[in-house]
């Protein structure tokens, strides 16, 4: 009976101390998570009862989770402890507030352990750069039993917070994660607008035909005889040539390296100040060419231009009005609006001023452009340790300014805000193979049912929603849209070509168009 006894109280203390032991390594040691589970984080402010902008930041790989939903949680009134660097003991409670600390002096693992002893819900750290927010990582020399959110905002925002708690006013923070789109349902517009716009310099030739349309890149020119003035209409068209279709790799990855390595905010500035006027030249030559000659019969002598059409000069004073307000206003919520339009008269200009000959130059372009794509993208991180191609988009080391060479589009009703965008080259490299199967079916005169241009058109469409596809697929991070893009259209001229066995044709050709001069170099 005693062994018996004795048998089973060895058994009870044993099952005892293995659950034991279980609850306290489940609770000393917390999961540490990985650098793509850190949370986005959103707090939303009200100082004295009136609802301020939202403050976006990231939480810390340690402590528990913020909630996804708003409604899960409640508002809190943040307090600056004591001592404020949230390093020592602190002398107050400060339960269910917020601890708001600055970064620096002791590890953050220490600051949440001392902020989460005095009783505080979620501990609110300042980062010392002024934008940018750093990973929070786990303590590495030491366990923890950290339980409550850490999150870091910069310290721009700081200092917003700080002033507001420190005049006396009351303020309250909501701080939730609530979950970010992969690919938001609003990038449906981007795509719509992109479609249109290859779609659009495709047919804009058709959409202004005349003669008197077609000379009004010269119109604040100095007057010149007619032969001259035609044959100045003849050396706008540029019809790109082997050479220059290889080149483009070499002088596009220059100018990326030097954007990468010299970004500034002037630097920046000097590509706003060509976008203007780029964007000016493509919005007056749009809006010229659509309209009927008799508005530009009254004329107007100018010192070194000679006579100009009034209505040509009004057009484009108001284009540069335009340009120039979206400049000064560039960083406005609305900003999208005016960037777009201009981008999108700049690219239906270029398309309408470049062409390609034939299939040929066309493959070999693509090709550059397919791989030039994939490089800057893809394969830049091991060399440089960051996606180059990337990097620039986001405009990191900018100052705060933004590259204007993209279609924006907001991401609407996301609480993180931000923007889809695509960049200019992913719409013209196509769109010269989309414009040049416009008018080859237009010089076969063949229709949309029996030309290339539907199929391309097609092709482009299915290509960008591969795009997102692929965005989707890698977690949001950042496509070589090329990638897909070209596939999907030279692949389809060329597929379709040998079925119809015009390849040979498509591949060698140079369309009859007397407004092209004929390439120097050899194809």
């Amino acid at each position: 009976m005693f062994a018996m006894a004795s048998s089973s109280l060895f058994t009870l203390t044993i099952l005892l101390l293995l659950f034991c032991s279980s609850i306290f390594l489940s609770h000393a040691d917390p999961i540490c998570r990985k650098t793509e589970d850190i949370q986005d984080i959103i707090i939303k402010n009200w100082v004295d009862g009136k609802k301020d902008e939202n403050i976006q930041c990231i939480g810390a790989k340690f402590g528990e989770k913020l909630p996804e939903e708003e409604g899960k949680t409640a508002k809190l009134s943040p307090k600056i402890p004591n001592p404020s660097d949230c390093c020592s003991t602190l002398t107050e409670k400060l339960s269910g507030a917020i601890a708001v600390c600055p970064r620096g002096t002791c590890e953050f693992a220490t600051k949440a352990e001392v902020a989460q002893s005095a009783g505080a819900a979620v501990l609110l750290l300042i980062n010392d750069d002024k934008d940018s927010l750093p990973i929070i990582d786990c303590p590495s020399n030491k366990t923890s039993n950290i339980t409550i959110p850490t999150v870091v905002i910069t310290n721009s925002d700081g200092e917003w917070l700080s002033n507001a708690m420190g005049g006396n006013k009351k303020v309250e923070l909501l701080v939730y994660a609530p979950p970010r789109w992969i690919v938001h349902p609003s990038v449906t517009f981007l795509w719509v607008m992109t479609v249109t716009t290859v779609a659009l310099a495709a047919v804009w030739s058709e959409l202004a035909a005349s003669k008197e349309t077609e000379e009004h890149y010269d119109e604040l020119q100095p007057k010149k005889s007619p032969k001259a003035v035609k044959d100045d209409d003849e050396d706008e068209i540029v019809e790109i040539n082997l050479m220059s279709a290889v080149s483009f790799v070499i002088t596009a990855s220059a100018f990326l390296l030097l954007l990468y390595f010299f970004m500034s905010s002037w630097f920046v500035w000097v590509l706003i100040i060509l976008f203007c006027l780029g964007g000016t030249q493509g919005m007056h030559s749009c809006i010229t060419s659509l309209v009927s000659s008799k508005y530009k019969k009254q004329k107007v002598r100018l010192p070194a231009f000679g006579e100009v059409s009034v209505f040509s000069l009004v057009i484009l004073v108001l284009c540069l009005v335009y340009a120039t307000f979206w400049a000064i206003t560039r960083k406005q919520s609305y900003s999208w609006i005016g960037q777009d339009v201009l981008g999108i008269g700049l690219m239906i200009t270029v398309l309408q001023l470049a062409q390609l000959p034939n299939i040929k130059v066309a493959t070999a372009l693509l090709s550059c452009a397919f791989c030039y794509d994939i490089f800057w993208v893809f394969i830049s991180p091991a060399l440089f340790g960051n996606s180059v191609m990337i990097s620039v988009a986001k405009g990191d080391n900018s100052g705060g300014e933004s590259i204007p060479m993209l279609l924006r589009s907001p991401k609407f009703f996301d609480p993180y805000g931000g923007y889809n965008m695509i960049g200019f080259g992913d719409i013209l490299f196509p769109g010269l193979l989309v414009a040049y199967s416009f008018r080859f079916d237009k010089a076969k005169k063949r229709g949309l049912r029996e030309g290339y241009f539907l199929r391309l058109m097609i092709g482009y469409t299915c290509g960008l929603l591969l795009t997102y596809l692929g965005l989707y697929l890698m977690n949001g991070h950042g496509q070589p849209a090329l990638l897909y893009l070209v596939p999907c259209t030279l692949g389809t001229i060329i597929v379709l070509g040998l079925l119809r066995g015009e390849l040979k044709e498509l591949w060698n050709s140079t369309l009859d168009d007397t407004r092209a001069k004929p390439s120097s170099v050899e194809a």
